[in-house]
């Protein structure tokens, strides 16, 4: 403050300046706003239906890719060997299909039995402990007589249990039962596709070398030998999809383990196949 200046223009102009101040942070304030909680995104809910076709495979539409590429393969190599493989391949697409809907359906009758039994265990439990109660049995009756009876009891309740326990795990066991059929013909159409691949060597191609009397016989130029070769790796991927469709449907640890088995064979294979193709590709 300045001598001879006024005192009340000075406290406006303090007044202005915070409240100019106080404008420009609150405007601040109003821009940042608190990062919302895991639960007001949605990190916890249920996934709707327009997410839930990324976050699982849908076996129709599986099926509609193997369909797709047997005919690409008719078009390009047709009354080969690998189209009938191809061919097979949506058979056995459309039986995985049935048995995926067979096994996401729960077995009603044998879940009706186990509880059915669970009942007759907690009956006979109280019949055996209402007929040995003090006063339910004759004054006459001895300890040895007394002992037989709670152990006819307890054999009655054992036996039972052990109905249970067996029909506890046996719809478990049928529809392991019914994927790892299914994982087994997959796994056979892979090495199939690795049969039908394995004599298309692209060094003939490129080398220009002479065969024997035993060597293939080679009717594919670099381009249509290209083609052939990537067709059998997407077979194999399709193979790997559909075994992949079964522990959608099923938590079983055998089958988790089973298409885990494929799936590191169709990537395999698919490598040996990739290395070929890109033999052919720096020959260009």
């Amino acid at each position: 403050m300045t001598a001879g200046s006024n005192p009340g223009s000075i406290t406006v102009s303090e007044t202005n300046s915070t409240s100019a101040e106080a404008s420009e942070t609150g405007a601040t304030e109003a821009q940042v706003e608190p990062l919302p909680d895991s639960d007001d995104v949605g990190f916890d809910k249920t996934p709707d239906e327009e997410t839930r076709e990324f976050l699982e495979l849908d076996p129709e539409k599986v099926l509609r890719t193997v369909t797709s590429l047997k005919n690409r393969i008719l078009e390009r190599f047709p009354d080969s060997g690998l189209s009938r493989v191809c061919g097979e391949l949506e058979r056995v697409s459309a039986r995985s299909k049935r048995r995926i809907e067979w096994i996401s359906q729960p077995m009603w009758a044998l879940r009706s039995l186990r509880y059915l039994l669970l009942a007759m265990i907690l009956a006979g439990i109280a019949i055996t402990i209402v007929g040995l109660r003090p006063g339910a049995l004759p004054a006459d009756v001895s300890l040895i007589e007394w002992i037989q009876t709670l152990e006819a009891g307890i054999n009655d309740v054992v036996l039972i249990s052990l109905a249970v326990f067996f029909v506890w795990g046996l719809e478990a066991r049928l529809k392991r039962k019914r994927a790892l059929q299914a994982l087994h013909e997959l796994r056979s159409i892979a090495h199939v596709i690795d049969m039908h691949q394995l004599t298309k060597d692209p060094d003939r191609l490129i080398s220009g070398r002479s065969d024997t009397r035993s060597s293939p016989k080679t009717t594919l130029n670099a381009f249509l030998l290209r083609r052939y070769l990537d067709y059998c790796s997407e077979m194999l991927s399709l193979v790997g999809k559909v075994a992949a469709l079964y522990v959608q449907k099923l938590e079983d640890s055998t089958v988790v383990a089973t298409v885990n088995e494929i799936e590191n064979l169709t990537t395999g294979l698919s490598e040996k196949i990739w290395q070929k193709i890109d033999m052919l590709s720096r020959e260009k």
